[in-house]
């Protein structure tokens, strides 16, 4: 058979990701050969050099280039009308796939996907942990069905996301006993560069809303000295009770620790006003304005609101 075939799209975009013949038969447990001819087919079919080769390395002609943007959406439709198909079983199989900023993903998302896997055993949930930044990307480009993030949504994927606020928490500043500030009853704006700080890394949600607070504050985050910057709230966690220094965190993580009194809540005061100020933050939904949306995906956006 001559022409376009998925399987001959499938071999193009192996050989278009790894620019070599060898590698991309590995990666699909296919022969050098049975892949060398894939692409010679293809290449007949329409008299195109859809590949330069170059000794042992080969290079994308303009023609290659344009098949291999086109091939990505002609798969990613089929993955996505099998689904559809799938779904047509009401609800018995399929799958959902999910990315979740880490405090999300860790804390408050657990019950949802529980209740959701209760109610629908045979729907298979992936979900993929990550910074609020990769959480963006990853439902710009079809990654996941679903994203949800605490922070503000990375603004070079605005113009292809939805976004709704689907719950929320509170970041509350945090110290070890063995911290100065453990026994004092506030702490003021002013007085926050006289410690060291526990921050999250850039692209985190968490440490986004922090430093919009600062702002707030009147208070130059760039003025806090920074003892270590880590990439998971529970590191801080562990750091904070050590000793370490002070930081920003979702209360929800540190429920447990505040209870026993291993770390406190510090109230951070504007001297000013005299008022305790407060870190609020929504969390947030995402789904892409254009592609297709499975049934899968809907029935659990219900369920994030109603549940």
């Amino acid at each position: 058979m001559s022409g376009i075939t998925l399987d001959r799209l499938q071999i193009f975009l192996a050989v278009a990701e790894y620019l070599h013949f060898t590698r991309a038969a590995e990666s699909l447990y296919l022969t050098q050969p049975a892949v060398s001819a894939a692409i010679q087919s293809l290449e007949d079919s329409y008299g195109l050099r859809l590949f330069h080769r170059i000794g042992r390395r080969v290079e994308l002609t303009d023609a290659g280039r344009l098949l291999q943007a086109e091939a990505r959406d002609i798969l990613d439709r089929v993955a996505l009308t099998e689904r559809g198909l799938r779904e047509l079983n009401e609800m018995q199989r399929g799958e959902l796939h999910l990315g979740s900023s880490l405090t999300i993903g860790n804390y408050w998302l657990p019950r949802k996907i529980g209740e959701f896997k209760r109610r629908h055993p045979g729907i298979v949930v992936n979900c993929t942990l990550a910074n609020t930044e990769e959480i963006c990307t990853g439902t710009a480009t079809g990654a996941f069905d679903l994203g949800l993030i605490e922070g503000e949504v990375l603004p070079s994927t605005q113009r292809h996301l939805e976004k709704a606020i689907v719950g929320g928490d509170r970041l509350v500043i945090v110290v070890g006993p063995s911290h100065p500030w453990f026994e004092l009853p506030f702490v003021e704006t002013h007085q926050l560069a006289e410690t060291a700080w526990l921050m999250r890394e850039p692209g985190s949600g968490t440490q986004q809303r922090f430093e919009e607070a600062l702002l707030s504050w009147q208070v130059d985050p760039s003025i806090l000295p920074i003892a270590l910057v880590l990439t998971t709230g529970e590191m801080v966690k562990v750091l904070v009770e050590e000793g370490v220094g002070a930081a920003a965190i979702s209360e929800l993580i540190v429920e447990k620790e505040l209870q026993l009194r291993t770390m406190r809540a510090v109230p951070i005061i504007d001297p000013e006003q005299s008022s305790v100020l407060e870190i609020r933050r929504p969390f947030l939904k995402l789904r892409h304005r254009q592609r297709f949306q499975t049934k899968i995906s809907r029935v659990f956006e219900q369920l994030l609101v109603s549940y």
